[in-house]
């Protein structure tokens, strides 16, 4: 009968223990989930989102990016007595040696005449931000645009200001009357036509730019360094010309930096003419290598 009694106890007692744990088990899932969502809470409210990577993830091989015929043809005349296949090789540029073509890559053109020498580069630049957490692909990219503008000694793009009579320019010296913070003339402007009469000048009397019986006529205007608009993100160009010299003929030098996204691209055409007291066109120089920035431009945007 003793024996009966603690059979028929023991199941009772092993159930309500049973019972008891699984509510305990309960409990504590219970707890513990409320915990756990409340740390990760905390956490995910106070981390801020990573920067965003830039448009450009890779690079476009620049040789066959510029190889436009028509505006190379343009910008390098071609060379007497070159056979077909070496006319092919010149204008198919040689690429720049580069350990990484994700990141630098570049192309150089030479074509020389018995009149002059011209030389065209174009380099790509991805930036990439190694900081994700506080700067972005894009903004890493605009410093380093600010560096190569602020190099060129060229203003930042502001209000526009008139200087006054006698005023020179900072960022180029020995160009006053062009100064980069004045309205500057469109890349591919030419100079007025020499017949074309000045407004307001009496009848008569000859045009403005029209030389004067017996003397030369008047060198072509400068247009100067300054900040683009209309190209890329933000662009400037850098236009120089070497000192003359009595047996040297002057070189000019342009040079357009503009940043698209994440990408910098740089085009440098240089004409360095044989004949000494030839001075290569400030316009024409400038708007070849304008025309071959804006065609690159378009193919980043493809």
């Amino acid at each position: 009968m003793q024996r009966k009694a603690v059979r028929r106890v023991l199941p009772g007692i092993a159930m309500l223990t049973a019972l008891a744990a699984g509510a305990a088990g309960l409990t504590g899932c219970t707890g513990g989930s409320d915990g756990a969502g409340t740390s990760d809470s905390k956490a995910g409210g106070g981390a801020a989102a990573p920067a965003q990577p830039g448009k450009y993830r890779s690079l476009p091989a620049p040789c066959r990016a510029a190889a436009d015929s028509k505006k190379l043809k343009a910008m390098l005349p071609e060379p007497d007595g070159l056979t077909p296949e070496q006319l092919d090789q010149l204008y198919a540029g040689v690429a720049d040696s580069s350990y990484d073509g994700d990141r630098h890559v570049g192309c150089r053109w030479t074509a020389q005449t018995t009149e002059e020498t011209r030389l065209l580069s174009v380099g790509f630049e991805r930036v990439v931000s190694y900081d994700r957490a506080t700067t972005s692909d894009d903004d890493k990219a605009k410093q380093v645009y600010v560096r190569l503008l602020t190099d060129a000694h060229l203003p930042f793009p502001g209000p526009v200001t008139t200087p006054g009579p006698g005023a020179t320019n900072p960022a180029n010296p020995g160009n006053p009357g062009n100064p980069a913070t004045s309205t500057p003339p469109p890349a591919n402007a030419a100079p007025p036509a020499s017949g074309s009469p000045s407004a307001g000048a009496p009848a008569g009397a000859p045009a403005a730019g029209t030389p004067a019986p017996g003397t030369s006529p008047s060198p072509q205007p400068e247009l100067g360094s300054r900040v683009l608009e209309g190209l890329g993100t933000e662009a400037f160009l850098d236009d120089k010309l070497s000192p003359a010299g009595a047996t040297a003929a002057q070189s000019r030098t342009v040079r357009i930096v503009f940043r698209t996204s994440n990408v910098i691209v740089k085009v440098e055409y240089s004409v360095q003419p044989a004949v000494p007291g030839t001075v290569p066109s400030s316009a024409e120089t400038q708007d070849r290598a304008r025309q071959l920035a804006l065609a690159l431009v378009e193919r980043f945007n493809e």
